[in-house]
């Protein structure tokens, strides 16, 4: 049984080419770094002593950034070519994550965020169109899902080592340690990743006879989705910017306790998303009905929240969220890549990541003004409602597409 488990496990990583495994040492690199990002709320208002307020108008500052950026990224992508814009991105961002400590004013920091987010941010849509090249047609969601492995392992080290850093050193020593490591993640990449062309020669034919939707602006059923992603986005996103407040103020934890429990998040993705994916691919199950029940998942997490003050909760709220996660990402990017039709993939990947950075300009300041004014509990009960919203309309997408499909 143990050795089917395991045989199982290498199973779901063969196939996958040199390069996607390169990509994933990069990212993981550098996403091991990300330790500012799950403590950002905590820094503005304990080391700048700014008000809910002002930290909400922050993260907004933070998704616009997150918005342009991915924008940018798309069309620069479709223009000058993915590697161009991954290498720059993260080799610029590196600068400006270092430079963020010696910003200590409301004004200057939401600045420096909308900068840093925007540079930052245009390596999405790069990287996805990135595993077009590096990967075939059939590995791409196992692809991408080990790149987000390789991002939750680096995100399950970062908090752990940023609670760490915090109780020993100070907030500063983080945004030394997420510039460096932007840095050396790419200056890598540069060194063992060599830049892959995918079908070029054939992308003005497949454009004039694919049968897709080739302007995004008319893809309805597209337009759906992205709503949903925005939902989704929204409430998964107050794990980073209302949660560690809430596990702070209401369960009284310190910085390393709040990091090791966000570290269970990636922890888990680690060790389960990819035999996972796997599974669900050999079995052919629906994907918009994984994505839809993630999203039910998704709602439930906050929810579970106000049924009792036991600390014990937080683990089975983190649970939700994770298996809601390791469900949702993977099939959502997939959908997206494969709606794209060839030669337009950085601008639906963009709308794509531009979708979740609507969701950083309203999630962060919406709940923290709803914190502010009537508590966590209604802030929870919020996000379950937001979260319901998304299953709805995923079961209006399942319909337009079986309709759609029905007339084609």
């Amino acid at each position: 049984m143990v050795k089917r488990v395991i045989n199982s496990y290498k199973d779901s990583f063969r196939g996958l080419s040199k390069e996607i495994w390169w990509l994933a040492l990069i990212t993981f690199i550098n996403r091991a770094g990300t330790m500012v990002l799950p403590f950002l709320s905590l820094y503005l208002t304990e080391d700048l002593n700014l008000t809910l307020a002002q930290v909400g108008w922050i993260m907004s500052a933070f998704g616009v950034g997150s918005l342009l950026g991915s924008w940018l990224g798309g069309k620069l992508t479709d223009s000058v070519g993915y590697y161009k814009v991954m290498f720059w991105s993260l080799l610029i961002t590196g600068f400006l994550f270092i430079g963020l400590q010696y910003i200590s004013t409301f004004y200057g920091f939401a600045i420096g965020i909308f900068l840093t987010m925007t540079v930052a941010d245009s390596f999405r849509p790069a990287m996805f169109v990135s595993l077009k090249a590096y990967s075939k047609p059939e590995n791409q969601t196992r692809s991408l899902t080990l790149i987000r492995l390789a991002i939750n392992l680096g995100f399950s080290f970062g908090p752990f080592l940023g609670g760490i850093i915090i109780a020993t050193l100070s907030y500063s020593g983080l945004f030394w340690v997420d510039g460096i490591t932007c840095i050396v993640a790419i200056l890598l990449m540069k060194l063992i990743l060599k830049q892959k062309e995918y079908h070029k020669d054939e992308l003005k034919t497949i454009i004039e006879n694919d049968k897709k939707v080739l302007s995004v602006y008319k893809d309805r059923p597209y337009w759906v989705f992205l709503i949903v992603v925005f939902l989704m986005g929204f409430v998964f996103l107050q794990l980073f910017t209302t949660m560690p407040l809430f596990y702070k103020e209401i369960h009284n934890l310190t910085e390393v306790q709040i990091g090791l429990l966000i570290s269970i998040n990636g922890f888990l993705i680690f060790v389960l998303e990819m035999p996972l994916i796997h599974y669900i691919e050999k079995k052919l199950f629906n994907r918009l009905k994984i994505i839809t029940w993630s999203l039910v998942l998704l709602a439930s997490s906050y929810v579970v929240l106000n049924i009792t003050t036991w600390s014990g909760i937080l683990i089975i709220s983190m649970l939700f969220i994770t298996v809601g996660e390791m469900l949702a990402f993977p099939f959502t990017n997939n959908f997206a890549m494969n709606r794209a039709p060839k030669g337009k993939e950085g601008r639906y990947l963009a709308l794509y990541s531009m979708a979740f950075s609507f969701a950083h300009i309203f999630s962060a300041k919406t709940g923290m003004e709803v914190i502010d004014r009537f508590g966590f509990a209604t802030n929870w009960f919020l996000m379950g409602g937001l979260g319901l919203l998304a299953v709805i309309l995923m079961v209006t997408l399942r319909r337009m597409l079986s309709v759609n499909e029905n007339i084609g």
